[in-house]
């Protein structure tokens, strides 16, 4: 094989390899800084894992901010398995959930949404 063409081989697999690296970098740089950090409460209509390939819990609470008004409805994500064990035992209940929200994430097998839930708390009526 001439020398020219196994430095065109290299350079593509340098290319490659900076690219994959840069990728997971930025993947790993978007899943650990989080954007905005808050609290939600309202009623926890539904929790489910979904997806074909990649599986995620998402959910959907309901927040109602006065007597008689439509509800706003906060779509969330939950990547942990014990955090998303406590929003299931609390579905139907009124809760407080405490999020990271990640923006940028490339594809959605990171989550639905960009609200990731990192502590879930009942609230008593």
């Amino acid at each position: 094989m001439p020398i020219t063409k196994r430095r065109a081989i290299f350079s593509f697999a340098g290319l490659f390899v900076a690219i994959a690296v840069v990728f997971a970098l930025y993947v790993t740089l978007a899943l650990n800084w989080s954007y905005s950090t808050g609290e939600r409460a309202g009623f926890l209509q539904k929790i489910s894992d979904k997806g074909w390939i990649c599986k995620t819990w998402e959910g959907e609470l309901s927040l109602v901010s006065l007597p008689g008004a439509a509800p706003e409805k906060f779509l969330f994500t939950v990547r942990d398995a014990e955090v998303a064990k406590q929003v299931n035992a609390a579905v139907g209940k009124r809760v407080a959930l405490t999020y990271a929200q990640h923006k940028g994430l490339p594809t959605s097998c990171f989550g639905e949404t960009e609200y990731f839930i990192v502590g879930v708390k009942e609230i008593s009526q």
